[in-house]
């Protein structure tokens, strides 16, 4: 489902800084490792999704010291369904908790809360949860947290590929002006410049169908902290080591 029309900012790939220690505007986190976290000590698998769901806080509340303007989180992809019903729902109801329960915590810290995915699959009571969060959070603009549920890059892909043929089919779209510039407007986030650096915790080093159009030029760190255990100060050096690369985005220095 496409977020509330609103001006698209300026994209962090459209005039970048090359090798001037800057940070990263966006960053988005595939958030794994809570199942092993839990398991490692001797708990069900939806204790390290409770634990994990805490360790979201601590990190929204680094970005503004590390300059870090958009945070995009990975909750749950269309693959994730295939998970046990017990996790899968156990899940469901981890997000309706941490919504109501954080709902005014977040809207008081000045973030803005957007979330992209396919809703169609989920519970009316969610949807509800989600939307009333986006609206109490929309004139905020300290933070924009955008939480990815029930998302999957390719299936992003597909839907915004069908918008587009709908609007070709019906004469709002000259099929000769589309371009790469295109196709964006028609994804789940379209409001949000691409991210800039994509953290995936415990050790995988996959992307995991993960923002597939928007991180082309992104930069990646994989790294062995297993999500309950990222804290504030490893994001931190994260986003501070992204400051020492040298994006040239297919260019070279003269």
């Amino acid at each position: 489902m496409v977020v509330a029309a609103l001006e698209k900012p300026g994209t962090s790939n459209a005039s970048p800084e090359q090798g001037d220690g800057t940070g990263p505007r966006h960053v988005a986190v595939i958030m794994d490792g809570n199942g092993r976290w839990a398991q490692m000590r001797g708990r069900p698998r939806l204790f390290g999704h409770h634990a994990g769901a805490r360790r979201v806080r601590e990190i929204v509340e680094a970005c503004p010291p590390n300059g870090v303007k958009y945070l995009t989180i990975f909750a749950f992809s269309t693959e994730n369904w295939k998970r046990t019903q017990v996790e899968v729902s156990g899940l469901m109801k981890l997000f309706q908790r941490y919504i109501t329960k954080e709902a005014r915590a977040l809207a008081d810290a000045g973030v803005r809360v957007r979330f992209i995915g396919d809703r169609v699959r989920l519970n009316n009571k969610l949807i509800e949860l989600m939307d009333n969060l986006e609206l109490i959070t929309s004139g905020n603009d300290k933070v924009h947290l955008t939480i990815a549920l029930n998302y999957g890059g390719r299936d992003e892909v597909a839907r915004a590929t069908k918008r587009l043929a709908q609007d070709v089919a019906s004469g709002k779209l000259d099929p000769e002006t589309v371009d790469e510039e295109t196709l964006p407007k028609y994804l789940d986030t379209y409001v949000l410049p691409d991210p800039d650096l994509v953290i995936r915790t415990s050790g995988e080093a996959r992307i995991s169908n993960f923002l597939l159009w928007q991180s082309a030029y992104s930069e990646y760190e994989f790294i062995d902290t297993l999500w309950p255990d990222f804290t504030a100060q490893e994001f931190g050096e994260l986003t501070a080591k992204y400051g020492t690369k040298d994006r040239r985005f297919g260019g070279v220095k003269v």
